[in-house]
């Protein structure tokens, strides 16, 4: 069978399946199955994509997962994330706008204790928004941060596609997640700096209203209480890997470690607290090894079948500059992450990019966190980006995806400049890992 037809049969199989409602663990292991029969013969095919989906989900580099996930579910569900939002409420007084700022910087210090985009936007939105429509903020003021922020827990670390990312494509876990740290934080960056364009612009976009600023006493003691002691988590995830200390399953342990001996010491741990953390852990974990599992097999048998090195000979063989191939593979990401959601779009093109990837001599680590800000779009671009859904659920009644869409649209825009700085400096994404090996 050609490449060409190998390659419409298996990724337009998968397509075609999602597009009627198939489960994604299903339309990956019917393709998968169809795909041993046609070309690995039948029955001995199957025993192999048995084999095959065992290794996939026994691998070590895919521990810190649930580890990641039940930190942050603990983080939310005992409340350590509200003592966060007052104490910096604590700090900015009557700033005009300052909802829209502690919704950036709030969000920036969870998105690093939580690991899950989808979680930092679902517990922004219902913390964040009832209080500024209350004040009359202008409803982009409040949709824009929250869905721009609630994506940053997909770059900074602990970022749980960061690590299913680097597993699925080979790439050194602890180097991808320490990379996404500094664009993650520049992003943040630009994001406060469009809150205050758009404040300065339009200062009825977010009202001034009479807010008593604590002392310096009382802000700095909230901050000691409720702020400080979260360094612990941070450098449990974050500083272990840095210093070489600990590997990506081991901070993710100690990070989850010291979430529980920060709700035991705050007195808010309790077994209704730890069964629903479970319980949600149990729930993603589930659905995203059995993705993988449907999907196992998919880069080998686009590998037996000659897809791939046809697919890259093809792409290879327009004698484009590597940044060309790469605007091509961003623009694939962007028009995939309109339709699909971001783990499906990564079993689906990883396959294809990374031999592409390696063929035009980029840095893979660099790659992923180019990657990982390309399938954060995904979440934010109409009709089927997640984060837009979650941010309607959370809305007053009657509030259109289409209004929800355009207040995201100058986050997304930060995001584009984003990845064009990370491919003018690269630097920006390899600094962190370069220092810690």
């Amino acid at each position: 069978m050609a490449w060409t037809a190998a390659s419409a049969m298996m990724a337009g199989g998968i397509m075609a399946l999602m597009a009627l409602g198939t489960p994604i663990f299903i339309a990956f292991l019917a393709v998968n199955l169809l795909g041993v029969v046609v070309f690995m013969g039948g029955m001995a095919g199957v025993d192999q994509l048995i084999a095959n989906a065992t290794d996939s989900l026994t691998t070590f580099t895919l521990a810190p997962v649930p580890l990641f996930l039940v930190m942050g579910e603990l983080f939310f569900h005992t409340g350590l994330a509200m003592r966060v939002f007052d104490a910096l409420d604590k700090c900015l007084g009557g700033v005009r706008g300052r909802l829209s700022y502690l919704t950036v910087a709030g969000g920036t210090l969870f998105a690093t204790l939580s690991g899950s985009s989808l979680a930092n936007t679902a517990m922004l939105g219902s913390l964040m928004e009832p209080e500024m429509r209350k004040r009359g903020y202008k409803p982009h003021m409040i949709t824009g941060p929250i869905v721009g922020i609630g994506g940053l827990a997909m770059i900074i670390p602990p970022s749980t596609l960061a690590v299913l990312l680097g597993s699925i494509g080979r790439i050194d876990v602890g180097a991808l997640l320490i990379a996404g740290m500094v664009p993650g934080l520049l992003l943040a960056v630009f994001y406060l700096l469009l809150i205050r364009v758009q404040v300065a612009l339009d200062p009825d976009a977010a009202p001034g209203y009479v807010a008593e600023r604590a002392g310096w006493g009382e802000a700095l003691r909230a901050l000691a209480v409720n702020v400080l002691p979260m360094g612990l988590v941070v450098f449990s995830v974050i500083g272990l890997m840095l210093l070489g200390w600990a590997t990506p399953t081991e901070s993710a342990a100690f990070g989850a470690l010291s979430v529980v001996v920060l709700a035991a010491l705050y007195r808010v741990l309790s077994w209704k607290v730890v069964v629903a953390s479970l319980k949600g852990t149990l729930q993603v974990t589930g659905m995203m090894f059995l993705i993988i599992l449907g999907s196992s097999t998919f880069s080998q048998l686009l590998a037996f079948s000659g897809a791939t090195s046809g697919l890259i000979g093809w792409a290879t063989g327009f004698e484009v500059s590597g940044h060309v191939m790469l605007l091509i593979m961003l623009l694939v990401l962007i028009l995939l992450g309109m339709f699909m959601d971001q783990l499906s779009m990564m079993m689906l093109t990883l396959p294809i990019f990374m031999p592409l990837i390696a063929a035009y001599g980029f840095d893979p680590v660099w790659f992923g966190v180019v990657m990982l800000l390309a399938l954060e779009l995904g979440l934010a671009t109409p009709p089927f980006g997640m984060q837009l859904f979650i941010m309607v659920g959370v809305s007053p009644p009657g509030t259109r995806l289409g209004d929800v869409a355009r207040a995201c649209t100058p986050y997304i825009l930060c995001t584009l400049v984003m990845i064009f700085l990370l491919a003018l400096f690269p630097d920006l994404a390899l600094m962190l890992p370069r220092a810690m090996s």
